[in-house]
């Protein structure tokens, strides 16, 4: 019960607080790429603790007491487990390991229906593209007769960066192609995997302050990161116009676009550049991130 009430405790501090004291600090957004990582894993530290906490409390034979060995003894998987009990686990104990394994599976759940989803509106949105869209060799992309500047990207197998009439009209050729680099970066960085984890994780827990904030902060990690890779081929200016200009476009459910409600904290960013934090400040946030996940599982696991 003890073990049970702490990991209770650290899944609530996980799902609860962390959430609020990592959306207030400064050092994500000079380190987007790290604290993008990091909020993934609160994730999944928090599903691990809940999971494990959800095993303790329900199981209150010895056996609990054992730790893993206890849950494979339980499950008949270890070689001094006696006859009977590795045979014939009674039909309470398979109802009771089906609470802490659905914590687990509810996410896993959402993330296979918000993939399949995702999957058929991009099938949709090229459908389209090949409809009313044309290729321009000179850019890489696909051109469409839209009004309003826009440049997003449909992730997939075959990728596609899409750009409206509008926005070749409002930017000229560096800044184009510095939008065209950010989108690109979405693509080579594979975020369109992470939003889905973002918007599955959101869909199983939807009250959690670690689902709400996680899923905007992650994202708006995610448009920085792809912010500094174009910055790595073109000049601030021609990034920040590029923004303004965008900044109202609207793109589909599963593009990810440069503008949109995140435009006017990046291009602040852009126009007025943060050293990135010292090196042992980042390797203390990823060794502590990285640990994260293994306290409840060797509290939860280990013979306690």
């Amino acid at each position: 019960m003890i073990t049970a009430a702490v990991l209770a405790g650290y899944a609530v501090l996980v799902g609860a607080a962390a959430p609020h004291l990592l959306a207030r600090a400064r050092w994500p957004h000079r380190a987007p790429v790290l604290a993008a990582a990091v909020w993934l894993l609160l994730m999944v530290t928090f599903v691990v603790s809940a999971a494990l906490a959800v095993y303790h409390l329900v199981m209150t034979e010895q056996h609990v007491h054992d730790g893993l060995t206890g849950l494979l003894s339980l499950c008949g998987l270890t070689e001094d487990t006696p006859a009977g009990a590795a045979t014939d686990p009674t039909l309470r104990d398979s109802a009771v390991l089906l609470a802490p394994t659905g914590v687990v599976l509810l996410p896993v759940f959402w993330l296979l229906r918000t993939a399949w989803t995702a999957r058929a509106e991009r099938r949709r949105q090229l459908e389209a593209l090949r409809l009313i869209g044309r290729s321009s060799t000179t850019y890489g992309a696909t051109i469409v007769e839209h009004p309003v500047a826009a440049v997003y990207c449909l992730p997939a197998r075959l990728a596609r960066v899409v750009v409206t009439r509008g926005a070749l009209d409002a930017l000229d050729d560096e800044q184009l192609r510095a939008a065209l680099a950010h989108e690109r970066a979405h693509i080579d960085g594979r975020h369109h995997l992470v939003q889905m984890v973002l918007r599955a994780f959101a869909r199983a827990f939807p009250k959690l302050p670690l689902a709400r904030h996680g899923q905007e902060q992650t994202l708006l990690l995610l448009e920085m990161a792809a912010d500094d890779h174009a910055l790595r081929l073109h000049s601030r200016d021609a990034l920040a116009t590029a923004l303004c200009e965008v900044a109202a476009g609207r793109v589909p459910r599963t593009a990810l676009g440069m503008g949109g409600p995140s435009a006017l904290i990046r291009l602040r960013r852009v126009l007025t550049p943060q050293p990135r934090p010292h090196g042992a400040t980042r390797l203390g946030v990823a060794l502590a991130a990285a640990g994260a996940p293994l306290f409840p599982m060797l509290l939860g696991c280990g013979p306690f």
